[in-house]
């Protein structure tokens, strides 16, 4: 099955929706934090928020699978993104062609497991409709919370390399048959 849109996915404390061109505000303040972007790269301006988020919804329409606002049920507010993308990273001919599991989340709410929640809950959606035997994911070697939460959703490191100025490790994770 192909979505051109992401679809509404629920867990018991988040909702993870598609973009919305009202979301941009809570957006940018996330990605202009230097706590957000410390291991994924520089803080970003309003513009490059906008591009990030107008990219996001090509995802879907090129891909069939993309990025999902999240946003926290009982409050009602962005708090982050997640989602799969192939961003034509030309860093290891393994991950080529793979979808690359990605994820930011506010950091006001950072410790309260929302990133493995939700990771948890796109790999089920991805498990399902995405026709890939893996994912994969790049993490900085100091993004310690990224590495555990990836690991306690079964990705495995698989490799490394030099990635932009900082050192980056390679994670996979198999789909699982049970919902095939």
């Amino acid at each position: 099955m192909r979505f051109e849109r992401a679809p509404i996915l629920e867990t018991p404390r988040l909702l993870l929706r598609p973009h919305a061109a009202g979301d941009l505000d809570a957006c940018f303040a996330m990605w202009a934090d230097p706590r957000v972007t410390l291991h994924i790269g520089a803080p970003s301006t309003r513009l490059q928020t906008w591009a990030r988020m107008r990219g996001y919804v090509g995802l879907w329409e090129f891909l069939g699978y993309g990025y999902w606002a999240v946003e926290e049920k009982q409050s009602a507010r962005f708090i982050g993104e997640i989602g799969f993308a192939d961003f034509q990273r030309e860093i290891a001919a393994s991950m080529q062609g793979v979808p690359e599991a990605g994820w930011a989340l506010s950091a006001d709410v950072w410790g309260r497991g929302y990133a493995s929640e939700a990771l948890h809950a796109i790999l089920a959606w991805g498990d399902e409709n995405i026709d890939a035997g893996r994912t994969v994911c790049i993490i900085s070697t100091q993004n310690l919370a990224s590495i555990r939460v990836a690991e306690k959703c079964g990705y495995s490191r698989f490799g490394g390399a030099t990635f932009g100025d900082a050192e980056a490790l390679f994670f996979e994770r198999y789909r699982l048959e049970s919902g095939r």
